[in-house]
């Protein structure tokens, strides 16, 4: 029996309440694990949970690591709950996001080693082609800043529309300069934007939630995303400090191991890339 925790939304909301009463006496030059105990990492269901699961059933035994896995549906309490050492570790994220999220925020989350990249599609369940999308098309893209603009410069990248020069990572439908089929945009939570396509044209959608939703960003997307230069690899991270945890390093080691990355490609096919 896989030994995961699934937390419900109170549970959610209840430990955004406890980073909110425990954040301003933390302490962001040092970590808060305890590395006597199990390692504790707060993860997206698909693949993430899925990935740490392999680790913990085939490999954490033999390299002598007690991992514990734990599921979130947001993109927020992973984060929140390594600040205030909930959890030591998680596996969720890439690097625009956590930047974006530790400077509004205020908490010191750092990258350990990056393991896999979901490339963002376009999804549909009423066209089959990107430029069969009808003028007024409505798209549904995530709502949070970096993956909005991951959004958009995926939608620029295959024509659909043109962004300002030099737009980073905080565009969103306000920097756009020409849309030629005049789309329309509907910003939504990222866990909600599969549940989305039924109620617009389209949807961008971050790789775990399309694999949750039983989409193949491989064979179904529109248009995905280019693994060549891409900054969104999905990295285990901890609170600054705990980087030398040695049941991080351990955990950092067995993520990037040749198991893992047969693991990697041959469950997901190319919806999920191995970055190491």
């Amino acid at each position: 029996m896989r030994n995961t925790a699934k937390l419900t939304t109170a549970v959610l909301a209840a430990g955004a309440l406890t980073f909110g009463l425990t954040a301003c006496g933390s302490d962001k030059d040092s970590g808060s694990s305890d590395s006597s105990g199990p390692l504790v990492v707060a993860a997206s269901p698909t693949p993430h949970a899925e990935i740490l699961d392999f680790v913990k059933d085939k490999l954490a035994k033999k390299a002598g690591l007690d991992l514990e896995v734990k599921e979130f549906t947001d993109y927020i309490t992973p984060n929140t709950a390594t600040e205030d050492g909930s959890v030591d570790a998680n596996y969720f994220q890439n690097q625009p996001y956590l930047d974006d999220f530790n400077k509004k925020r205020g908490t010191h989350i750092v990258p350990v080693v990056t393991v896999h990249l979901e490339p963002l599609g376009l999804y549909s369940h009423k066209v089959k082609k990107a430029d069969a999308l009808k003028s007024g098309a409505t798209i549904a893209v995530p709502n949070d800043a970096v993956n909005e603009a991951r959004a958009l410069k995926l939608l620029a990248a295959n024509g659909l529309i043109t962004l300002k020069d030099g737009v980073g990572n905080e565009a969103t439908p306000q920097d756009i300069t020409k849309n030629p089929k005049n789309l329309k945009f509907k910003e939504v939570e990222a866990a909600q934007t599969p549940r989305s396509l039924e109620d617009v044209d389209a949807a961008v959608v971050n790789g775990n939630y399309a694999i949750s939703a039983g989409l193949k960003p491989a064979t179904e997307a529109l248009v995905l995303e280019s693994p060549k230069n891409n900054p969104y690899g999905n990295f285990l991270a901890v609170k600054k400090g705990d980087e030398k945890d040695p049941r991080v390093q351990k955990l950092a080691k067995l993520l990037t191991s040749p198991e893992v990355k047969k693991f990697i490609e041959d469950k997901y096919q190319g919806s999920v890339i191995p970055s190491f």
